[in-house]
């Protein structure tokens, strides 16, 4: 490639991904702020109703950020250190971790080598390993954004009596179509028995930090509300006794896993666009794709079959953009050098050392680790502009080429 071809390299670093504040985000803010609440006031409320709205749920709880959105579902959902409960090796660890908080076993599963999503068939295997009973619920993992099959989980759950919690931290607006051709959006309750979100700042939707959990199960909800709130209630349908007008009551063991209002203001902002995000995301996960389908020595991580509608359109909602190849670590070194910041999702869980003292070994999962050893995020986020991205595929091209 002759010097008057390269692309200028932009001013500022890429990183793999990146939020986006705008005026109207920092007036939701100021405005809160200078409101009668920073924290428990409406903000909180609004966002909830906003959000159960946007991905079709009945019921949401937000909280202070997506980590504790999966300790409080383990909670409500009765786990404990006779418990067993299965998820992806390629996850944030925190997937596995809530079933730990609450003393229970992590069962890991392998990949599928094509999406690197929580392989089905090999839950299955797990499950008849073992008497009928054993393991109590699976955590699959929309990874990357792209949309698990749930109805296809929901049987297996339902046959070998499990409950669902749906970790949609990467698909906000993603959606898979089921058997009967309906969109089924990430985190509507449908399939799974519970759903969770974040709001980090380089997912979708970003508050700083922040959690959300969806579910269509009214007695779930009023425990998650609990449980957010140190086990509190002050409703005085559900107390064994009232003082008064100041009285509440613990009624069990919970946890402050509370959000503040500004938060949620931010939430409710950023909210208000997140279709907008959306279509900027598929957008560049087109132009990758195009940029990159075809060429040898590199791997496009695969989209679902389910994540594609009658129209031909993707529910993937491409929280991350992975490829794979050959040499992970040059890429990743030389990109760098290049002022383009990538990153790896995920390390296998169960090869970390806490999972190691736990019995997991290195070897165990072949699909995630041979996945782990080529995969590497590009950066995608609403606000990256064509030149940044045509300046990535540029750098990836010369390292592979």
């Amino acid at each position: 490639m002759s010097e008057a071809n390269h692309t200028k390299q932009p001013t500022r670093t890429i990183p793999y991904g990146r939020q986006h504040i705008t005026e109207d985000d920092i007036e939701a803010v100021v405005e809160t702020l200078q409101s009668d609440f920073l924290t428990q006031g409406p903000k909180v409320l609004a966002f909830e109703q906003a959000f159960a709205a946007y991905v079709g749920a009945k019921y949401a709880v937000a909280c202070s950020n997506g980590t504790a959105a999966l300790h409080l579902c383990t909670m409500a959902l009765g786990v404990n250190e006779e418990s067993s409960v299965i998820t992806t090796p390629i996850t944030f660890v925190a997937s596995a971790n809530c079933v730990r908080y609450c003393g229970g076993t992590v069962a890991f599963a392998d990949v599928d080598p094509a999406t690197a999503l929580l392989d089905i068939n090999k839950v299955r295997q797990l499950l008849e390993s073992k008497p009928k009973g054993y393991y109590n619920g699976i955590i699959p993992v929309d990874f990357a954004g792209n949309p698990v099959n749930l109805e296809e989980y929901r049987q297996l759950a339902d046959e070998f009596g499990l409950w669902i919690i749906e970790d949609a931290c990467h698909a906000p607006g993603g959606y898979f179509t089921d058997s009967k051709g309906r969109k089924q959006l990430c985190g509507n309750g449908t399939y799974a028995d519970l759903a969770i979100f974040s709001f980090h700042p380089v997912k979708h939707i970003a508050t700083g930090e922040g959690g959300m959990v969806t579910t269509n199960n009214e007695e779930l909800y009023q425990e998650l509300l609990k449980l957010r709130t140190h086990g509190i209630t002050r409703d005085p349908n559900l107390m064994e006794e009232n003082h008064g007008g100041w009285y509440m009551e613990m009624q069990e063991l919970g946890y402050n896993y509370r959000i503040p209002d500004m938060l949620c203001a931010l939430g409710i902002s950023q909210l208000h666009r997140a279709e907008a995000g959306l279509a900027r995301r598929k957008g560049i996960a087109k132009v990758y794709d195009n940029a990159f389908s075809g060429i040898d020595g590199i791997k496009i991580l695969g989209t679902s079959p389910e994540a594609l509608d009658a129209d031909g359109n993707t529910g993937h909602a491409y929280h991350l953009y992975v490829i794979q190849v050959a040499d992970r670590k040059g890429l990743y070194d030389y990109l760098r050098q290049h002022n383009i910041f990538a990153q790896v999702h995920y390390i296998p869980a169960h090869t970390m050392p806490y999972y190691r003292n736990l019995g997991y070994q290195k070897g165990d999962y072949p699909e995630a680790e041979g996945y782990y050893a080529s995969c590497l995020s590009l950066p995608m986020y609403p606000s990256l502009t064509q030149e940044e991205q045509e300046y990535v595929i540029e750098k990836v091209k010369e390292f592979v080429g």
